[in-house]
């Protein structure tokens, strides 16, 4: 603590959190040490007549706020010493944060990066960058009390969206997008989240992993998802989230379809604007199904598409984007998420399977034809688990069960996808338990 304050020479510069690591990281894991932290950042405080260490003693109890409230012993003399320096310009935003935590409770780990720099920085607002599927991004202001389903719904009513059901916020950080629980503090989660890559790929001599992360908002759970419900639900995410499965050709569909949703792909690119008719040929990737490109001449699909788009003029882009959906959502992999996997257990089933996780439960998929081949509902699915390189799943009961073992790098988004889409089904049984027996 007296380092971080300057009062103790260090000899070494340090990464920015490394003091404040050190300052929380055991009151963190034991509670008594929460009011020694406080204490001594008080004392500290008190009748320091240093500017510069009387400011980083003031960073230090800004965090501390931030991370836990003090034991009820304790608080009355937190609060009067904040009221006694009710001048310092930080003073109100420390007790606005201690009324928070005693509010949302404790947090796991020490203050984030972001946090530490923002309060070094004589910030005490931090905005986060959002990014949403149609390649637009918001600034959202994050505090060290808001938890994950606290930033959804400010998400969800900023962007007039009717309810943040089924979405959730991810983290993208190196090669994996992890799914925020809903209860857990945002900084922490992606504190969490770095500490453990970090741990995962030991840093090569000299060269720090970047760590850098992104944050993304996106429907996740599809159960009460219906096209039309939700204007702008629709046009911001289910399109933009729906349109690459479709164009991996995920999807059995007919050619009558193709060519429709082909037509409707292009109306929402390019709206009535007929002139980009000739480069049609070169951007079939762009609005045909990539396995079905070859079934037929450019030419050929250019005329079928453009044959479609005469039908529908007149449509703005959304009409477009709702058209689509409205079509897509009549297929049983509407709002799937999909994997593709190797198995083994199934002698049946092709080696390599795509399996589609949506609100009817888990489909194995044949991914030559496109036919489901099985679709096991969530009350038949007893358990399940994954690993770096595998997903296993077991159907029925653990004594005449029949169990799927899959080779998938993807197994903790399957996982956590199954975990998430079965509690809302326990959730919504118990509701509805408990709605009956107020009826009765």
């Amino acid at each position: 603590m007296m380092k971080y304050m300057g009062d103790y020479p260090s000899k070494r510069t340090r990464s920015v959190n490394e003091l404040t690591d050190q300052i929380f990281e055991g009151a963190l894991k034991a509670e008594p040490l929460k009011d020694e932290i406080y204490s001594q950042i008080i004392k500290q405080l008190t009748d320091n007549h240093v500017k510069y260490s009387e400011e980083k003693g003031w960073e230090l109890l800004w965090l501390c706020t931030g991370l836990f409230p003090p034991s009820n012993v304790l608080l009355l003399h937190v609060q009067r010493f904040l009221q006694s320096k009710k001048h310092h310009p930080l003073a109100g935003d420390c007790m606005q944060r201690l009324h928070k935590a005693l509010r949302s409770g404790s947090r796991k780990y020490p203050p984030h990066l972001v946090e530490v720099e923002a309060i070094q920085h004589k910030t005490t607002q931090i905005f986060h960058k959002v990014y949403f599927p149609d390649d637009t991004d918001e600034a959202f202001e994050v505090e060290s009390s808001t938890k994950a389903k606290d930033f959804c719904l400010n998400i969800s009513t900023r962007l007039l969206l009717k309810s943040s059901e089924g979405f959730s916020l991810f983290v993208k950080i190196s090669d994996k997008v992890i799914s925020v629980p809903e209860g857990d503090f945002f900084f922490d989660f992606v504190r969490h989240l770095t500490d453990w890559i970090k741990k995962a790929r030991p840093a090569k001599e000299g060269i720090v992993p970047s760590l850098t992360y992104q944050v993304f908002f996106m429907k996740k759970l599809w159960t009460t998802t219906v096209p039309g419900k939700d204007a702008f639900a629709d046009s911001i995410f289910h399109y933009y989230q729906e349109l690459p499965k479709y164009l991996r050709g995920y999807h059995k569909c007919s050619r009558e379809e193709v060519f429709q949703l082909g037509a409707l792909i292009y109306r929402v690119k390019f709206e009535d604007d007929k002139s980009h008719f000739p480069a049609i040929p070169k951007m079939l990737r762009e609005i045909v199904p990539q396995d079905l490109i070859r079934q037929m001449s450019p030419d050929d699909w250019k005329r079928s598409v453009v044959s479609y788009f005469n039908k529908q003029s007149g449509k703005s882009r959304d009409e477009a984007k709702l058209m689509f959906l409205k079509l897509i959502y009549k297929w049983p992999t509407f709002g799937s998420a999909f994997f593709e996997v190797k198995q083994t257990t199934e002698p049946n089933f092709p080696e390599i399977l795509l399996i589609a996780i949506n609100k009817h439960g888990v489909s194995l998929i044949d991914p030559k034809t496109k036919d489901i081949l099985t679709t096991h509902p969530f009350t038949k699915i007893s358990n399940w688990s994954s690993g770096n390189t595998y997903f296993h799943i077991t159907i029925g009961n653990l004594v005449r069960g029949s169990k799927l073992l899959c080779e998938t790098s993807l197994g903790y988004k399957m996982d956590d996808l199954l975990t998430s889409y079965i509690s809302q089904m326990l959730t919504t049984m118990s509701k509805q338990r408990s709605g009956r027996s107020h009826n009765k």
